[in-house]
């Protein structure tokens, strides 16, 4: 397979190796063009195949058009074909002589929020893409609104279809004030607007012709230039464990590891460690990082830690540096966005699902639901509904060791699943969102699983 433009020297190994990954996901309203931009992007950036664009060439032409469809390069669900919108999210990876991305293109809908919380948990960036002709509208701050939740740190304004409105630089300035007005308000700690046309290409890739009144990027380079700090060194360390290691082989007879993938920050051997939730304590003995003794380990490298002394350790414990070690409790008050079709109710049984482990759970109360388009908060609704976003109070079976999701993305993240079946039914984050919901009186104790 070739490629579709004039070709260029592949990247090797070590340039690749040497550039630095942005995860980035596109949101916005149906038919804004969020799968066009990404098409357009992946085309022009020269991140796709001969025979890809070939096929997308042939759907396009068996419907009556000119010119291929680029979304169809994204929406590869027979029904986003057939509608014309995105339903599930879409995953694409590429690279520049600048930088590699991992793009999810999530789905506009309502009906979908919660595929955006799925590409947006993970996301350095997030691109919302709003109609030139429509401006802001319900979805745009719902969007935005679901990226300052999940704490994304860069946010780009993309004005799309320019084209249609005559590239009239007043209309984008409008709508950039506005938008830029409510994301502040949220808390989103950086935003950057840029006018366009996936259709055209304006802006996207090249900068366009047509816009001459607007000096700044385009939309693929700010993705390369975005400052996007992967440097954990200075988080809080936390290595959920994920098996433990004992060979019992002549070569190996006492040999006792702990594996598991390094969720955030730096270890060392030789520092003291905390086991939670047991509260042991021991010292770093030795850190294997593919089968190689090392002194220092990070983030994200999966490693083998050995101790000076035999702790009863299993998988889902926590290990930490002792001088960092969080609180431990079994009282969580999170931030959820539901997303299964089943309601979420006070008195729910539930597991709840920390790094690698997995306790017994009752959602012993919901203070609020918050309502996206003004931030307001209906109190004690009593259930949550798919893509409905609240606060809850729970209680579990076992203390679990937790952090902030504003301190730590990875570790201060849970999951709620059915005990009965194991659907996933509600995304969360630990501590407080951007609106802080009412106080609430606690409620009495539900029968049944009654910690």
């Amino acid at each position: 397979m070739t490629s579709t433009t004039e070709p260029t020297e592949p990247l090797s190994v070590e340039q690749l190796s040497a550039t630095t990954l942005l995860r980035f996901a596109t949101a916005g309203s149906v038919d804004d063009g969020k799968s066009t931009l990404v098409g357009r992007l992946l085309h022009d950036s020269k991140s796709i195949l001969t025979d890809q664009l070939e096929a997308v060439e042939r759907v396009s032409a068996g419907r009556g058009q000119d010119t291929p469809d680029l979304a169809l390069l994204t929406d590869g669900l027979r029904a986003e074909r057939e509608q014309g919108i995105t339903i599930d999210v879409a995953y694409r990876y590429f690279a520049t002589a600048r930088r590699r991305f991992i793009l999810a293109d999530t789905p506009g809908h309502v009906q979908y929020t919660r595929n955006m919380v799925t590409g947006a948990s993970t996301a350095d960036l997030a691109v919302v893409l709003v109609d030139a002709r429509n401006g802001v509208i319900e979805q745009t701050r719902r969007h935005a609104a679901v990226a300052a939740l999940l704490r994304v740190p860069h946010v780009v304004l993309a004005v799309n279809k320019m084209d249609l409105v005559a590239y009239e630089e007043t209309v984008f300035a409008a709508i950039a004030e506005e938008f830029t007005a409510y994301a502040s308000e949220l808390g989103v700690p950086e935003i950057t607007a840029i006018p366009i046309s996936a259709l055209a290409g304006d802006n996207v890739v090249e900068p366009s012709a047509n816009m001459d009144w607007y000096g700044g990027p385009t939309v693929l380079e700010h993705l390369e230039t975005v400052p996007v700090s992967h440097d954990l060194a200075h988080c809080h360390a936390r290595l959920p464990v994920q098996y433990v290691i004992r060979p019992q082989t002549a070569e190996h007879p006492d040999y006792r590891g702990y594996a598991g993938q390094i969720a955030a920050g730096t270890f060392h051997v030789g520092e003291s460690v905390t086991v939670l939730p047991s509260g042991r304590t021991s010292k770093v003995a030795g850190i294997d990082l593919l089968g190689t003794p090392v002194d220092v380990a990070w983030t994200p490298q999966s490693v083998t830690l050995l101790l000076e002394d035999d702790v009863d350790i299993s998988r889902g414990d926590l290990l930490v540096p002792s001088k960092d070690a969080p609180p431990t409790t079994q009282d969580v008050e999170a931030t959820v966005c539901h997303v299964a079709d089943e309601p979420l109710t006070v008195g729910h049984r539930v597991l709840l699902k920390h790094g690698t482990r997995t306790v017994k759970a009752i959602v012993k109360d919901i203070p609020s639901r918050l309502t996206l388009d003004d931030l307001s908060l209906h109190p004690h609704p009593g259930r949550l509904v798919a893509n409905d976003i609240g606060r809850v109070k729970i209680r579990t079976a076992e203390p679990l060791p937790l952090d902030a999701y504003a301190d730590s993305r990875r570790t201060g993240a849970f999951i709620l699943i059915d005990p009965a079946d194991g659907t996933t039914l509600t995304a969360g984050m630990v501590g407080e969102s951007f609106a802080a919901p009412q106080p609430v009186a606690a409620d009495a104790d539900d029968d049944g699983w009654d910690f």
